[in-house]
Protein backbone atom coordinates (compact mmCIF):
# COMPACT_ATOMS: atom_id res chain seq x y z
CA UNK A 1 0.00 0.00 0.00
CA UNK A 2 1.32 3.65 -1.39
CA UNK A 3 1.57 6.41 1.16
CA UNK A 4 0.41 9.85 0.28
CA UNK A 5 1.69 12.92 0.57
CA UNK A 6 -0.41 15.65 2.18
CA UNK A 7 -0.47 19.40 1.27
CA UNK A 8 -2.31 21.64 3.43
CA UNK A 9 -3.50 24.62 1.86
CA UNK A 10 -3.80 25.75 -1.82
CA UNK A 11 -0.89 27.98 -3.08
CA UNK A 12 1.72 27.50 0.13
CA UNK A 13 4.48 26.33 -0.90
CA UNK A 14 5.44 23.33 2.15
CA UNK A 15 8.58 23.09 3.55
CA UNK A 16 7.83 19.68 5.07
CA UNK A 17 5.21 16.99 4.52
CA UNK A 18 3.92 14.20 6.71
CA UNK A 19 3.43 11.05 5.52
CA UNK A 20 -0.37 9.75 5.89
CA UNK A 21 -1.26 6.14 5.32
CA UNK A 22 -4.25 6.01 2.19
CA UNK A 23 -5.90 3.53 5.48
CA UNK A 24 -5.80 7.32 7.57
CA UNK A 25 -7.02 8.98 4.84
CA UNK A 26 -9.99 6.80 4.27
CA UNK A 27 -10.91 6.67 8.04
CA UNK A 28 -11.46 10.79 8.02
CA UNK A 29 -8.40 11.98 9.20
CA UNK A 30 -6.76 13.34 6.30
CA UNK A 31 -7.32 17.06 7.13
CA UNK A 32 -4.88 15.66 10.66
CA UNK A 33 -1.66 16.44 8.40
CA UNK A 34 0.84 18.60 9.96
CA UNK A 35 2.90 20.61 8.69
CA UNK A 36 5.54 23.71 8.35
CA UNK A 37 4.25 25.87 5.62
CA UNK A 38 5.95 28.91 4.33
CA UNK A 39 3.19 31.86 3.90
CA UNK A 40 2.99 34.51 1.22
CA UNK A 41 5.44 36.80 3.87
CA UNK A 42 7.87 34.07 3.66
CA UNK A 43 7.01 33.70 7.56
CA UNK A 44 7.46 29.87 8.43
CA UNK A 45 3.60 28.69 10.62
CA UNK A 46 2.41 25.85 12.11
CA UNK A 47 -0.43 24.24 10.58
CA UNK A 48 -2.68 23.56 13.20
CA UNK A 49 -4.31 20.05 14.23
CA UNK A 50 -7.52 18.90 13.47
CA UNK A 51 -10.56 18.05 16.07
CA UNK A 52 -9.90 14.11 15.37
CA UNK A 53 -6.00 14.71 17.55
CA UNK A 54 -7.84 16.18 20.37
CA UNK A 55 -10.62 13.65 20.89
CA UNK A 56 -8.38 10.41 19.95
CA UNK A 57 -8.71 7.62 22.64
CA UNK A 58 -4.55 6.97 22.09
CA UNK A 59 -2.55 10.00 20.88
CA UNK A 60 0.28 7.63 20.43
CA UNK A 61 -1.79 7.28 17.34
CA UNK A 62 -1.54 10.27 16.07
CA UNK A 63 1.38 12.23 14.33
CA UNK A 64 2.21 14.94 16.78
CA UNK A 65 2.73 18.65 15.93
CA UNK A 66 6.07 19.77 14.52
CA UNK A 67 8.25 22.61 16.33
CA UNK A 68 7.50 26.19 14.79
CA UNK A 69 8.47 29.58 15.69
CA UNK A 70 6.88 30.09 18.26
CA UNK A 71 5.24 27.92 20.94
CA UNK A 72 1.58 27.79 21.11
CA UNK A 73 -1.22 27.67 24.00
CA UNK A 74 -3.02 24.22 24.16
CA UNK A 75 -6.58 24.86 22.51
CA UNK A 76 -7.70 23.11 26.31
CA UNK A 77 -6.31 26.29 27.66
CA UNK A 78 -6.44 29.33 26.03
CA UNK A 79 -7.11 31.92 29.22
CA UNK A 80 -8.60 35.42 27.85
CA UNK A 81 -8.43 39.00 29.60
CA UNK A 82 -12.03 40.77 30.18
CA UNK A 83 -11.35 43.98 27.96
CA UNK A 84 -13.32 46.98 27.65
CA UNK A 85 -12.75 50.25 25.89
CA UNK A 86 -10.03 51.35 28.29
CA UNK A 87 -9.05 48.34 30.30
CA UNK A 88 -8.40 44.35 30.14
CA UNK A 89 -8.19 42.13 33.01
CA UNK A 90 -5.94 39.51 33.62
CA UNK A 91 -7.54 35.99 34.66
CA UNK A 92 -6.39 36.09 38.43
CA UNK A 93 -8.83 32.66 38.90
CA UNK A 94 -7.08 30.62 36.13
CA UNK A 95 -3.12 31.41 36.86
CA UNK A 96 -0.44 28.94 38.53
CA UNK A 97 2.32 30.79 40.34
CA UNK A 98 3.08 34.17 40.76
CA UNK A 99 4.06 35.31 37.24
CA UNK A 100 1.61 36.53 34.89
CA UNK A 101 1.90 35.55 31.61
CA UNK A 102 3.11 38.76 29.01
CA UNK A 103 0.06 38.46 27.10
CA UNK A 104 -2.35 38.11 30.07
CA UNK A 105 -1.01 40.80 32.28
CA UNK A 106 -4.17 43.52 32.36
CA UNK A 107 -4.20 47.09 30.44
CA UNK A 108 -5.19 50.32 31.15
CA UNK A 109 -4.99 52.99 28.07
CA UNK A 110 -5.92 56.71 27.54
CA UNK A 111 -5.92 57.00 23.87
CA UNK A 112 -5.07 53.37 22.49
CA UNK A 113 -1.72 51.90 21.66
CA UNK A 114 0.48 53.56 20.04
CA UNK A 115 2.92 52.35 16.95
CA UNK A 116 6.44 53.40 17.67
CA UNK A 117 9.37 52.41 15.46
CA UNK A 118 11.85 51.56 18.37
CA UNK A 119 14.64 52.22 15.66
CA UNK A 120 13.16 55.85 16.03
CA UNK A 121 12.56 56.01 19.47
CA UNK A 122 14.47 58.53 21.72
CA UNK A 123 13.99 59.75 25.81
CA UNK A 124 14.54 62.67 26.64
CA UNK A 125 15.75 63.63 29.84
CA UNK A 126 16.51 68.14 30.66
CA UNK A 127 15.66 70.36 32.80
CA UNK A 128 17.37 70.76 36.69
CA UNK A 129 20.48 68.63 34.60
CA UNK A 130 23.86 69.91 34.16
CA UNK A 131 23.50 68.19 30.97
CA UNK A 132 20.29 67.44 29.07
CA UNK A 133 20.58 63.91 26.96
CA UNK A 134 18.80 62.16 24.14
CA UNK A 135 18.65 58.54 25.00
CA UNK A 136 18.16 56.19 21.90
CA UNK A 137 17.17 52.47 23.02
CA UNK A 138 20.58 51.29 21.99
CA UNK A 139 21.69 53.60 24.62
CA UNK A 140 19.71 52.45 27.44
CA UNK A 141 20.47 48.73 26.42
CA UNK A 142 24.33 49.46 27.01
CA UNK A 143 24.09 50.49 30.24
CA UNK A 144 23.74 48.06 32.92
CA UNK A 145 20.60 45.93 32.69
CA UNK A 146 19.00 45.02 35.89
CA UNK A 147 15.95 42.17 36.45
CA UNK A 148 13.06 42.31 38.83
CA UNK A 149 9.89 40.87 39.79
CA UNK A 150 7.12 43.31 40.59
CA UNK A 151 3.54 43.44 40.64
CA UNK A 152 1.84 46.71 38.56
CA UNK A 153 -1.62 47.61 40.05
CA UNK A 154 -4.05 50.40 38.60
CA UNK A 155 -5.56 52.60 41.38
CA UNK A 156 -8.76 52.01 40.65
CA UNK A 157 -8.63 47.55 40.90
CA UNK A 158 -12.06 47.52 42.68
CA UNK A 159 -15.15 46.33 41.32
CA UNK A 160 -18.33 45.49 43.07
CA UNK A 161 -22.47 45.13 42.72
CA UNK A 162 -23.14 41.60 41.50
CA UNK A 163 -22.81 38.21 43.25
CA UNK A 164 -21.53 36.21 39.71
CA UNK A 165 -18.05 38.13 39.58
CA UNK A 166 -15.00 36.39 39.26
CA UNK A 167 -11.53 37.59 40.93
CA UNK A 168 -10.52 38.79 37.25
CA UNK A 169 -13.44 40.77 37.12
CA UNK A 170 -13.28 42.14 41.32
CA UNK A 171 -9.45 42.98 40.96
CA UNK A 172 -8.01 41.94 37.94
CA UNK A 173 -6.49 45.18 36.74
CA UNK A 174 -3.23 44.35 38.56
CA UNK A 175 -0.34 41.63 37.10
CA UNK A 176 3.37 40.62 37.87
CA UNK A 177 6.10 40.09 34.84
CA UNK A 178 9.84 40.42 35.56
CA UNK A 179 10.61 43.34 34.03
CA UNK A 180 14.25 44.38 32.69
CA UNK A 181 16.08 47.45 32.10
CA UNK A 182 18.28 50.16 32.75
CA UNK A 183 17.98 52.10 36.69
CA UNK A 184 17.00 55.43 36.26
CA UNK A 185 19.51 56.40 38.79
CA UNK A 186 21.99 55.56 36.14
CA UNK A 187 20.47 58.39 33.60
CA UNK A 188 20.54 60.57 36.58
CA UNK A 189 24.14 60.82 37.09
CA UNK A 190 24.42 60.75 33.40
CA UNK A 191 22.88 63.83 33.44
CA UNK A 192 23.81 65.59 36.34
CA UNK A 193 20.36 66.04 38.41
CA UNK A 194 20.85 68.87 40.36
CA UNK A 195 20.88 68.88 44.17
CA UNK A 196 17.76 71.41 44.22
CA UNK A 197 15.54 69.27 42.01
CA UNK A 198 12.82 67.29 44.12
CA UNK A 199 10.31 66.13 41.06
CA UNK A 200 10.23 65.31 37.40
CA UNK A 201 7.56 65.05 35.15
CA UNK A 202 7.10 61.56 33.02
CA UNK A 203 5.40 61.76 29.63
CA UNK A 204 4.30 59.40 27.39
CA UNK A 205 4.05 59.15 23.96
CA UNK A 206 0.39 58.24 23.57
CA UNK A 207 -1.80 60.40 21.72
CA UNK A 208 -3.03 61.21 25.66
CA UNK A 209 0.21 62.20 26.28
CA UNK A 210 0.28 60.96 29.82
CA UNK A 211 2.21 62.87 32.35
CA UNK A 212 2.59 62.57 36.13
CA UNK A 213 4.71 64.22 38.64
CA UNK A 214 6.87 62.06 40.46
CA UNK A 215 9.22 62.70 43.34
CA UNK A 216 12.88 62.72 42.38
CA UNK A 217 13.55 60.09 45.36
CA UNK A 218 11.38 57.48 43.40
CA UNK A 219 13.68 57.75 40.62
CA UNK A 220 16.89 57.40 43.31
CA UNK A 221 15.19 54.35 44.60
CA UNK A 222 14.10 51.81 42.66
CA UNK A 223 12.57 53.42 39.31
CA UNK A 224 13.51 51.65 36.17
CA UNK A 225 13.48 52.64 32.69
CA UNK A 226 12.45 48.98 31.05
CA UNK A 227 12.60 47.28 27.60
CA UNK A 228 12.06 43.97 28.36
CA UNK A 229 8.75 41.84 30.30
CA UNK A 230 8.98 37.89 30.95
CA UNK A 231 12.55 37.31 29.01
CA UNK A 232 11.14 39.13 25.42
CA UNK A 233 10.58 42.57 24.79
CA UNK A 234 7.92 44.40 26.74
CA UNK A 235 4.68 44.49 24.72
CA UNK A 236 3.14 47.20 22.59
CA UNK A 237 -0.03 47.26 25.62
CA UNK A 238 2.58 47.90 28.25
CA UNK A 239 4.57 50.67 26.72
CA UNK A 240 6.81 49.32 23.40
CA UNK A 241 9.81 50.15 23.51
CA UNK A 242 10.44 51.53 26.80
CA UNK A 243 8.44 52.55 29.83
CA UNK A 244 8.66 53.98 33.26
CA UNK A 245 8.45 51.21 36.17
CA UNK A 246 7.59 52.51 39.78
CA UNK A 247 7.16 49.87 41.61
CA UNK A 248 4.49 49.81 44.29
CA UNK A 249 2.90 52.48 43.03
CA UNK A 250 -0.12 53.10 41.24
CA UNK A 251 -0.08 52.02 38.13
CA UNK A 252 -0.80 55.17 35.67
CA UNK A 253 2.61 56.56 37.43
CA UNK A 254 4.25 54.13 35.51
CA UNK A 255 4.19 56.13 32.27
CA UNK A 256 4.08 53.79 29.13
CA UNK A 257 5.69 54.94 25.66
CA UNK A 258 8.36 57.12 27.85
CA UNK A 259 10.09 59.99 25.39
CA UNK A 260 10.54 62.69 28.08
CA UNK A 261 11.92 63.42 31.71
CA UNK A 262 11.63 67.01 33.11
CA UNK A 263 13.48 67.66 36.67
CA UNK A 264 12.27 70.48 38.52
CA UNK A 265 11.74 72.11 41.76
CA UNK A 266 7.71 71.09 42.08
CA UNK A 267 5.01 69.20 40.96
CA UNK A 268 3.68 69.99 37.30
CA UNK A 269 0.18 69.77 38.46
CA UNK A 270 -0.86 68.03 35.05
CA UNK A 271 -4.12 66.68 34.58
CA UNK A 272 -3.71 63.33 35.69
CA UNK A 273 -3.24 64.08 39.22
CA UNK A 274 -5.60 67.24 39.79
CA UNK A 275 -9.15 66.45 38.01
CA UNK A 276 -8.06 62.60 38.03
CA UNK A 277 -5.81 60.06 40.60
CA UNK A 278 -7.05 61.87 43.25
CA UNK A 279 -9.65 61.22 45.99
CA UNK A 280 -12.20 62.38 48.19
CA UNK A 281 -11.63 62.16 52.07
CA UNK A 282 -13.54 63.50 54.81
CA UNK A 283 -14.39 67.02 55.59
CA UNK A 284 -14.53 68.09 51.69
CA UNK A 285 -10.66 67.51 51.76
CA UNK A 286 -8.96 65.95 47.95
CA UNK A 287 -6.03 63.10 49.02
CA UNK A 288 -3.68 63.91 45.77
CA UNK A 289 -0.31 62.24 44.86
CA UNK A 290 -1.54 59.11 46.81
CA UNK A 291 1.39 57.01 44.85
CA UNK A 292 1.69 53.58 47.48
CA UNK A 293 -0.46 50.71 46.82
CA UNK A 294 -1.64 49.40 50.05
CA UNK A 295 -1.74 45.76 51.03
CA UNK A 296 -4.18 43.38 49.36
CA UNK A 297 -5.15 39.87 49.13
CA UNK A 298 -8.24 38.26 47.46
CA UNK A 299 -8.81 34.13 47.25
CA UNK A 300 -8.67 33.45 43.72
CA UNK A 301 -9.95 29.49 44.39
CA UNK A 302 -12.46 28.63 45.84
CA UNK A 303 -14.40 31.50 43.54
CA UNK A 304 -17.07 32.22 41.87
CA UNK A 305 -18.28 30.12 39.02
CA UNK A 306 -16.64 27.31 41.30
CA UNK A 307 -18.77 24.25 42.12
CA UNK A 308 -17.48 22.94 45.13
CA UNK A 309 -17.28 19.29 46.34
CA UNK A 310 -17.05 18.48 50.13
CA UNK A 311 -13.71 16.87 51.75
CA UNK A 312 -10.39 18.70 51.96
CA UNK A 313 -9.72 22.16 50.05
CA UNK A 314 -6.52 23.64 49.14
CA UNK A 315 -7.90 27.61 49.80
CA UNK A 316 -5.61 29.54 47.50
CA UNK A 317 -4.97 33.11 46.26
CA UNK A 318 -2.55 36.31 46.29
CA UNK A 319 -1.37 38.99 48.42
CA UNK A 320 0.26 41.63 47.76
CA UNK A 321 1.56 45.53 48.89
CA UNK A 322 3.21 48.50 47.76
CA UNK A 323 5.07 49.32 50.50
CA UNK A 324 7.51 46.47 50.56
CA UNK A 325 6.86 42.54 51.35
CA UNK A 326 3.62 40.31 52.38
CA UNK A 327 4.04 39.30 55.79
CA UNK A 328 1.35 37.25 56.21
CA UNK A 329 -2.04 36.21 55.01
CA UNK A 330 -4.80 34.80 57.40
CA UNK A 331 -7.83 33.26 55.96
CA UNK A 332 -11.41 33.10 57.90
CA UNK A 333 -13.68 29.98 56.56
CA UNK A 334 -16.52 31.05 59.16
CA UNK A 335 -17.49 34.28 58.02
CA UNK A 336 -14.14 36.24 59.90
CA UNK A 337 -15.27 34.53 63.45
CA UNK A 338 -12.05 33.45 63.57
CA UNK A 339 -8.28 33.43 61.13
CA UNK A 340 -5.92 31.17 60.29
CA UNK A 341 -2.68 31.81 59.01
CA UNK A 342 -2.27 30.61 55.11
CA UNK A 343 1.22 29.37 53.78
CA UNK A 344 3.25 31.53 51.91
CA UNK A 345 4.44 29.78 48.67
CA UNK A 346 8.51 31.63 48.26
CA UNK A 347 9.89 33.61 46.76
CA UNK A 348 8.25 36.39 49.32
CA UNK A 349 9.44 39.30 47.20
CA UNK A 350 9.27 43.25 48.12
CA UNK A 351 6.52 44.95 46.13
CA UNK A 352 5.37 41.75 44.36
CA UNK A 353 2.06 39.33 44.63
CA UNK A 354 2.71 36.72 47.25
CA UNK A 355 1.09 33.31 46.40
CA UNK A 356 -0.38 31.81 50.02
CA UNK A 357 -2.47 28.59 50.41
CA UNK A 358 -4.66 26.92 53.20
CA UNK A 359 -5.72 23.34 53.48
CA UNK A 360 -9.63 23.50 54.85
CA UNK A 361 -11.79 20.47 55.42
CA UNK A 362 -15.05 21.47 54.31
CA UNK A 363 -18.05 19.58 55.45
CA UNK A 364 -20.89 20.73 53.25
CA UNK A 365 -21.62 23.76 55.41
CA UNK A 366 -22.71 27.09 54.15
CA UNK A 367 -20.11 29.74 54.80
CA UNK A 368 -18.10 32.18 54.06
CA UNK A 369 -14.19 32.39 53.19
CA UNK A 370 -12.36 35.38 53.25
CA UNK A 371 -8.32 36.46 53.46
CA UNK A 372 -6.67 39.47 54.46
CA UNK A 373 -2.56 40.15 54.27
CA UNK A 374 -0.56 42.39 56.50
CA UNK A 375 2.65 43.69 55.22
CA UNK A 376 6.46 44.22 56.65
CA UNK A 377 5.35 47.63 57.82
CA UNK A 378 2.26 46.28 60.08
CA UNK A 379 -0.69 47.19 57.75
CA UNK A 380 -3.47 45.40 57.55
CA UNK A 381 -5.89 45.05 55.09
CA UNK A 382 -9.14 46.44 56.18
CA UNK A 383 -13.07 45.85 55.64
CA UNK A 384 -14.94 48.11 53.21
CA UNK A 385 -16.84 49.69 56.47
CA UNK A 386 -13.18 50.64 58.02
CA UNK A 387 -12.55 52.56 54.48
CA UNK A 388 -15.74 54.07 54.71
CA UNK A 389 -15.38 55.06 58.35
CA UNK A 390 -11.90 56.92 57.56
CA UNK A 391 -12.53 58.24 54.35
CA UNK A 392 -16.28 58.78 54.41
CA UNK A 393 -19.19 57.97 52.39
CA UNK A 394 -17.86 60.44 49.49
CA UNK A 395 -14.75 58.62 48.81
CA UNK A 396 -13.56 57.87 45.42
CA UNK A 397 -12.79 54.63 43.40
CA UNK A 398 -9.31 54.70 43.30
CA UNK A 399 -7.09 53.15 46.46
CA UNK A 400 -9.89 51.01 47.59
CA UNK A 401 -8.04 47.18 48.50
CA UNK A 402 -11.13 45.93 50.88
CA UNK A 403 -10.84 42.39 51.95
CA UNK A 404 -13.12 40.40 49.55
CA UNK A 405 -15.47 37.65 50.64
CA UNK A 406 -16.95 34.66 49.09
CA UNK A 407 -20.64 32.86 49.97
CA UNK A 408 -20.37 28.89 49.87
CA UNK A 409 -23.58 27.62 49.39
CA UNK A 410 -24.74 23.79 50.70
CA UNK A 411 -24.70 22.55 47.25
CA UNK A 412 -21.05 23.66 46.57
CA UNK A 413 -21.94 26.65 44.76
CA UNK A 414 -19.79 29.81 45.06
CA UNK A 415 -20.44 33.07 44.35
CA UNK A 416 -18.96 36.23 45.14
CA UNK A 417 -20.41 38.79 48.32
CA UNK A 418 -20.78 42.45 47.10
CA UNK A 419 -20.61 45.22 49.32
CA UNK A 420 -21.42 48.66 48.06
CA UNK A 421 -21.16 52.18 49.28
CA UNK A 422 -22.68 54.58 47.31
Amino acid sequence: MNDDLVKLKEGEEPLFYRKVSRRTMLGGAATAALVLVQSAAGKVVQAGLPEAAFTAADPTKIQGLPPGEAGQKSPFEQLVRLPSDTSSRTPLQDLHGMITPSDLHFERHHAGIPAIDPAKYELVIHGMVEKPMVFKLADLKRFPAVSRICFLECSGNFRTGRENMTPQEICGLTSQSEWTGVKLSTLFREVGVKPKATWFLAEGSDAAVMTRSIPVRKGWDDALIVYGQNGEAIRPAQGYPARLLLPGWEGNTSVKWLRRIELSDQPFMTREETSKYSEPVRDGKIRQFSFEMDARSIITFPAYPTQLDKGWVEIRGIAWSGRGKIRQVEVSTDAGKSWQCARLQEPVLDKAHTVFRHLWEWRGGATEIMSRATDETGYVQPTLAQLLAARGEDMGGYHLNPITTFVLKRDGQVLFKPETWR
